[in-house]
């Protein structure tokens, strides 16, 4: 049994027995004892006084003294202000990671129960490149996949493609009015760059005709609706939706060249899927679910046609759901691909990795299915994040200022290679090997850097400081992983992991009290749906290996034993390391 479930198992045995009161796991707080006092776990006693009656010093004692009594794994424990540290025999850590070392394969405990997940992410429009915005979001989106299918939960992870709208129009248009024919072929462009670039001009020429309608003397709002090219952009919307035949070629033709874009970018951060999903063929589910909404009077239909529901009652407003020339907004698709999913594949749960600035969004979506009665209303979940600045600001797709996600990824990998030049650490390797380090180490540095902040939270991303070899890095992390890597190589195939009568230093301890609690972290990331939670993990246990390290040899130590157990240590950190960091998408290079 794990020692941290194990004292839980205790706790509440002995506090049945000394106040007979049944208590359940949630009722003993546990914590990992702080380092400016003796111990490996602390009890937080301050729930236990309403069944004891007593003080919390009075309360600590006698459960500490129970404890001490009935369970031999403990040494001693001491109460410093209503808390109580529980300090367990080096015998009881070193049987623990000889359990731990006998198993050579990296596993983690599975949830009790596994659960069909649908994890969107990505989710971009068709009429631009990929941005650091989007990055973020990919990136989240993989990895909390990979957390949940590490718990054992069948996952499957969607991307549901923009490719429809006005906005996708407004790049068609320009590239008909000024393109020439020009292709990702004929310009050496990719795809979506080509195609985000005509996104740029539309807009540009867009604002010199609202600044001459202003010239005329007529208000700035009036010039951008009279505007002549946001006239045709919309007359093209209404040709798309008709079917006009040369319409759709040039659309179904650009969203091709988008499409060999994406994937480009998406194979270079590393993410997939499993199902795509357009708009083009969704945005009309959701009619059916509107008709159904008026039967049922969960929608009303007011004197213009428009369908929408009183969410007023809920503490939120009246929400529209249907135009009233029958048109379809965004939560219209949403409730059709919603439902549609939840009947295909007989979901579990729906996460939507989606910034917070549709946090509203969400919440309607979710009270309109409680409405419905549907049961799996609660079972629709917005993992919802901050916005990714950078120093210079904010950015803007439409004026062409977006951090690009292939210009950056590609500075990063650049990055790595300098840094990596500049300590003069690739003797030995190779051109390939080399360009493949740097490419681990750079996509390391940039997804770290953007999945070690909690998602709720709006990040600063500075490339700098996120390619340091030292400190709160991803690369940082590699280069333990590596160091770990190499005194293994060095010391040969470890196939004896029966160690006995070794001394446990502090060092070595808080390393193995880090490698029990990776059951613990991956549950708490798949609680709160939070690489974060893995990303500190990953660089705690690395920043605890190296103090082991600075301090104790490995292939030094003259004690056959002792090596062979520092050697056990070694080995099954560089694996959590690496088991982890594969969570975040991250690669562990074997030299560095």
């Amino acid at each position: 049994m794990e020692i941290q479930k194990l004292l839980k198992c205790k706790a509440i045995e002995m506090v049945n027995e000394l106040y007979q009161a049944e208590i359940s796991d949630s009722d003993i707080q546990l914590q990992i004892t702080r380092p400016e006092f003796e111990g490996d776990f602390t009890i937080v006693v301050f729930p236990l006084t309403k069944l004891s009656r007593k003080s919390p010093q009075d309360t600590a004692v006698a459960l500490g003294e129970a404890l001490l009594k009935h369970v031999p794994e403990i040494e001693k424990y001491e109460v410093v202000k209503g808390f109580l540290n529980i300090l367990f025999t080096k015998e009881t850590w070193l049987n623990y990671f000889y359990t731990l070392a006998e198993s050579v394969d990296f596993s983690w405990k599975t949830a009790p129960v596994s659960r069909k997940i649908m994890v969107e992410y990505s989710s971009p429009n068709t009429n631009k490149p990929l941005h650091l915005g989007h990055i973020r979001n990919n990136l989240l989106g993989y990895s909390v996949a990979e957390i949940l299918k590490a718990r054992g939960h069948t996952v499957i992870k969607a991307n549901l493609i923009n490719d429809r709208g006005i906005h996708i129009c407004k790049s068609m248009l320009a590239w008909m009015k000024f393109g020439n024919g020009e292709s990702p072929e004929s310009s050496g462009l990719k795809g979506d760059h080509l195609v985000g670039k005509y996104y740029v001009i539309f807009d540009k020429e867009y604002k010199k005709e609202i600044a001459a309608l202003v010239n005329t003397g007529i208000s700035e709002e009036e010039a951008e609706k009279g505007a002549p090219l946001i006239k045709e952009a919309q007359q093209l919307l209404q040709l798309w939706e008709k079917g006009d035949p040369e319409t759709i070629r040039v659309w179904k033709m650009m969203n091709e060249w988008v499409y060999a874009g994406f994937n480009e970018t998406y194979n270079k951060l590393g993410v997939n899927f499993d199902k795509f999903y357009y708009e083009s063929n969704t945005y009309l589910l959701g009619k059916d679910i509107v008709q159904e909404g008026l039967s049922k009077n969960v929608f009303t239909k007011r004197e213009d046609g428009s369908v929408w529901i009183d969410l007023t009652k809920d503490g939120l407003d009246e929400k529209l759901v249907l135009r009233s020339d029958g048109t379809s907004v965004y939560m219209t698709q949403d409730l059709g691909t919603a439902q549609d999913r939840f009947n295909e594949f007989a979901l579990d749960e729906l996460i939507y990795t989606v910034g917070n600035e549709q946090d509203y969004h969400f919440k309607v979506l979710q009270l309109i299915f409680k409405h419905f009665g549907r049961s799996w209303w609660q079972s629709l979940h917005h993992l919802s994040y901050g916005m990714v600045d950078l120093p210079s600001g904010k950015m803007k797709s439409r004026e062409g200022t977006v951090v690009d996600a292939d210009d950056l990824i590609a500075e990063m990998i650049q990055a790595a290679e300098d840094k990596t030049k500049e300590q003069g650490k690739i003797d030995g390797i190779s051109e390939d090997e080399q360009k493949e380090l740097f490419r681990k180490i750079g996509l390391s540095a940039l997804k770290f850097f953007l999945l070690k902040v909690d998602p709720k939270k709006k990040m600063l991303f500075n490339p700098e400081e996120s390619i340091e070899l030292q400190g709160f890095t991803g690369p940082f992390i590699q280069y333990t992983y590596t160091r770990i890597r190499s005194i293994l190589r060095k010391a040969g195939e470890l196939n004896n992991f029966n160690f006995s009568n070794v001394p446990l230093h502090s060092e070595e301890k808080e390393v193995i009290k880090l490698l029990s609690r990776k059951d613990e972290i991956l549950r708490e990331a798949e609680e709160n749906l939070s690489p974060a939670i893995i990303a500190n993990y990953a660089y705690e246990l690395a920043k605890e290996f190296n103090k082991f390290y600075q301090v104790h040899s490995v292939l030094n130590e003259t004690n056959s034993e002792i090596q062979k157990f520092r050697l056990s240590l070694c080995f099954k950190t560089a694996q959590c390391i690496a088991a982890n960091l594969k969570l975040l998408g991250i690669e562990v290079p074997e030299r560095m």
